[in-house]
């Protein structure tokens, strides 16, 4: 399946690149995607985040140098990409739990993690909910703050501004401002790869008000799944949902613009929400 194989050829790229400094952008341009959405298919997919994945690759190599030749570890540090043995050290010792140094020793044991290799699974016996619509460019006005291209980095960036807007009255303001569909606190991760990735929380609304940062949702075909539990992991099951079930075997593709989650009540223990993802129907892609 041409989905699966673009992840396949994005892998690729990485084995081929393992010494060289791996550009995400190309990776999303191989798997016909921006660099967030790539990021986001491949941790559902693969179990572990992009980044961590390519260290446990590059260590793993690392380990086979370090026991197979006499090269020095500041020279095998520099191989992969790392400025200073110091960042090498600590690398290698969060996927190895030894120093390099210390490889070379009898008995000393290493971990290798072979190159992933994706597949289509059946699954999928719980029924998930979407309709696709399009929509119009809308408008959003709300508090934002800036995205690190490495999504995992972000974990704390998210619930931190949830928390501030909940604790100062934002929410409650952008709860009485939304006069537009979809109507529903937001949560719009802009990450296109042309603009400043940034994380929204904020309202559909036609309102103004000068405390707050407004922006253009353009216009896009949405595929728009209905959910509901205890957030935050009823939400992100749902998507890890959508990209391993839903999208292989959907005839679409991601479009190259925002995720918006859509929160319809507000008791997160007992939230009723919906996922957008921008869609456009699957085209033949030639590898970049």
């Amino acid at each position: 399946m041409e989905w699966i194989e673009r992840l396949n050829d994005a892998v690729r790229y990485m084995e081929e690149h393992l010494t060289d400094e791996i550009s995400y952008e190309q990776l999303g341009r191989i798997a016909c995607c921006s660099s967030y959405h790539f990021q986001r298919m491949f941790a559902y997919m693969a179990g572990v985040p992009l980044s961590e994945y390519i260290r446990r690759r590059k260590m793993s190599l690392a380990a086979v140098d370090l026991k197979s030749g006499d090269a020095k570890v500041i020279d095998i540090a520099a191989k992969y990409g790392y400025r200073s043995p110091t960042a090498f050290n600590r690398a290698f010792q969060s996927v190895h739990g030894i120093a390099p140094s210390s490889v070379r020793n009898e008995g000393v044991s290493v971990k290798s993690f072979p190159p992933i290799a994706f597949q289509i699974t059946v699954s999928g016996a719980a029924e998930l909910s979407y309709r696709v619509e399009q929509k119009e460019a809308f408008r959003i006005v709300g508090l934002s703050r800036p995205l690190e291209p490495e999504i995992e980095k972000n974990f704390a960036v998210v619930p931190g501004l949830w928390q501030e807007a909940a604790m100062n009255g934002t929410v409650e303001k952008l709860a009485g401002m939304m006069d537009t569909a979809p109507m529903g606190i937001l949560g719009v991760s802009v990450c296109n790869d042309e603009e400043q990735w940034k994380y929204f929380l904020a309202a559909a609304s036609t309102k103004k008000d000068d405390s707050l940062e407004e922006y253009m949702v353009p216009s896009f075909t949405w595929a728009i799944f209905s959910g509901e539990g205890a957030c935050p992991g009823a939400i992100q099951e749902l998507e890890r949902r959508i990209v391993t079930e839903w999208l292989p075997t959907s005839g679409y593709e991601y479009d190259n613009g925002p995720d918006i989650e859509v929160y319809l009540n507000p008791d997160p223990s007992d939230a009723k929400f919906e996922v957008w993802i921008p869609i456009r129907q699957k085209q033949a892609h030639k590898l970049l």
